[in-house]
């Protein structure tokens, strides 16, 4: 089973600041040259406090049940194997029970994790959908107090960008604006592994 199964999920189903993005009402362009940026979006809305924070809370609240998928899936390796070692060994009726067992517990490891998508994938998308309007409110008001006539999104797969100035690039100031707006401080960090074994301190 693969770990981190909602935030994978959710980064795979995060597409959706094109849609949001055509819904907001045309504006008369300022008189003056085209002022263009470019934004990384949906990393935007991930780099923020509060979607870090969000993101952790998620993946904290369906770790049990991802480790609960875990043991399902070990317990179905385990008597696979054992099935294998002593299959030889087995009476036919003995050998067809072992296999209807582990058929079943495949089943329902796999009803169980399809669950687990379903329902992930809907909260990490509301979750994203909220947040994702929000940010997009502040990249408004960023680019209109900044003078951008235009702001092309990298977050697209597809989209027509092939070269940009980075002093284009506003993620990081929208990200800094958000922030600011929203009060919440930084998610602390874990701390970092050391690069070699861990020193005595020196006597003094």
């Amino acid at each position: 089973m693969k770990r981190s199964l909602v935030l994978a999920t959710l980064l795979a189903s995060s597409f959706v600041l094109g849609a949001a993005a055509q819904t907001q009402p045309a504006t008369a362009a300022p008189a003056g040259p085209v002022k263009i940026a470019v934004v990384t979006f949906q990393m935007a809305v991930a780099q923020t406090n509060e979607g870090q924070r969000n993101f952790a809370d998620l993946q904290k609240k369906y770790l049990p049940k991802e480790n609960q998928l875990k043991a399902q899936s070990d317990e179905v390796d385990s008597l696979t194997k054992q099935l294998q070692a002593q299959g030889a060994t087995l009476s036919d009726a003995a050998r067809a029970s072992q296999a209807r067992t582990i058929d079943e517990k495949k089943k329902k490891l796999d009803r169980d994790a399809e669950d687990l998508r379903t329902e992930g994938a809907q909260e990490a998308n509301e979750m994203y959908n909220t947040l994702a309007s929000k940010v997009y409110d502040v990249l408004v008001s960023y680019a209109q107090q900044h003078g951008y006539t235009l702001v092309l999104d990298f977050s697209q797969q597809q989209n027509p960008i092939l070269y940009a100035l980075p002093t284009s690039d506003i993620t990081k100031p929208v990200v800094e604006a958000y922030n600011l707006k929203s009060g919440i401080p930084a998610p602390p960090q874990p701390p970092a592994a050391p690069a070699g074994a861990a020193k005595p301190p020196a006597s003094h």
